[in-house]
């Protein structure tokens, strides 16, 4: 696996899918090494936070001793000038049956190109849309969804440099050299398509591994009223902000806000005096699962365009259902799992939020239903069979060219 983060160097859930993917392999018997890049990290934190510990996981922590000058150059260059060698040595230090690049985007799309001296599967996965998107998250100008490419104007919005190399062949020529590449959802793959991605995309779903069931039943709530729960980093284009009015004055339930992120000052602020809501910042993963599982719902209100919205699974899995903004892919995992409602104003929101904290039997079906979609269609053991079998037929099709 190379991924620019990684637990506990990690921020959003394209480390955590790395780390479940990595550690699920593991656990069925396969070895997995682990490059990321510490460097790309302290430039956006000062020190790692808690996670669960990645025993049987071999990692490969890449620090070049100049800081951010490494991921700078990458970022500016699209080649990895200062972890290219390191990545090099440890691609010829075994023999590695599948090398699966994940977010590249401090490494330069030329890591791609790497690649050992003896035959291998090459894969990548788009879990953001950094290859058609300088800023990964098609959000324009620091202000609102990306409705149409205008990516040297909102790059300068964003305080960043252009990236020269994306006016080149670099990208197009990069992505030639990986077998397959794998996106979430189907509206990310029509996203990308629709941006001008030369390549075809398969969609692989996340996943999200099953909870201790002991824990679940002795677990007490973390809140002591009723309450909705919003998870994710706490940034504009999340939407947690959009939500707050549902919560205004009196009620019988409250909004729960687990997350950090770059807006929590101005967050912090607009909920200043709303008695319902609580924020309570940045929860372990351990710790996560009880949220879920004692909430009326989780609200998943992304004003931008998600690749696929990973909370999501996480309280499906819990038994919870979920509320979700017509927005990106969301709609498509609610529809597809029969486990949560979704709304486009916050006329509609406030309404939902209102009829299933009454609705004590319309709420357990919800839950119900989006529960056994999570077994049956994004389970750990779900995703393994399907990610294990396009190796198979990756590996089949190479051996017989």
């Amino acid at each position: 696996m190379i991924s620019t983060f990684y637990p506990p160097y990690g921020f959003g859930g394209d480390a955590i899918y790395v780390q479940r993917l990595s550690k699920e392999l593991v656990r069925a018997g396969h070895e997995v090494d682990v490059i990321h890049c510490a460097d790309s990290y302290y430039m956006f934190a000062d020190e790692p936070g808690a996670f669960p510990d990645n025993r049987g996981v071999t990692l490969h922590t890449l620090q070049s001793g100049v800081g951010g000058l490494s991921p700078l150059l990458a970022h500016q260059t699209g080649r990895p000038i200062l972890t290219g060698s390191k990545i090099s040595r440890i691609l010829e230090s075994k023999q590695f049956d599948v090398v699966h690049f994940h977010n590249s985007s401090l490494f330069g799309p030329a890591v791609l190109q790497l690649k050992p001296s003896y035959p291998t599967v090459k894969l990548y996965t788009a879990h953001e849309y950094w290859l058609v998107c300088p800023v990964n998250f098609l959000w324009k100008n620091r202000e609102r969804a990306c409705e149409k490419p205008d990516c040297f104007t909102c790059m300068l919005h964003w305080g960043r440099p252009p990236q020269l190399w994306r006016y080149s062949n670099l990208l197009q020529s990069s992505l030639d050299e990986v077998d397959e590449v794998f996106t979430p959802s189907r509206f990310s793959r029509d996203m990308h398509r629709e941006r001008g991605l030369r390549r075809e995309m398969k969609v692989l779903p996340y996943f999200q591994p099953e909870s201790d069931t002991a824990a679940r039943q002795a677990s007490t709530s973390p809140h002591p009223r009723p309450y909705y729960l919003f998870v994710g980093r706490i940034e504009d284009y999340k939407g947690v902000q959009t939500i707050l009015p549902a919560f205004e004055g009196g009620g019988d339930y409250d909004l729960v806000v687990v997350g950090t992120g770059s807006y929590d000052a101005e967050l912090a602020k607009q909920a200043a005096g709303m008695e319902r809501v609580h924020l309570v910042g940045w929860i372990n993963q351990v710790e996560i699962a009880r949220y879920y599982q004692h909430a009326l719902a989780t609200l998943v209100p992304s004003i931008g365009f998600e690749t696929f919205g990973i909370v999501m699974l996480e309280s499906f899995a819990e038994g919870t259902p979920v509320i979700a903004h017509n927005r990106g892919p969301l709609p498509e995992v609610v529809e597809e799992s029969g486990g949560g409602l979704i709304y486009d104003t916050i006329d509609e929101l406030a309404g939902h939020v209102a009829q299933l904290a009454q609705d004590t039997t319309g709420r357990q079906e919800l839950g119900r239903r989006g529960q056994e979609a999570w077994s049956r269609l994004w389970s750990a053991e779900a995703h393994l069979d399907a990610y294990l079998g396009h190796i198979a037929r990756l590996r089949a099709e190479k051996a017989q060219a």
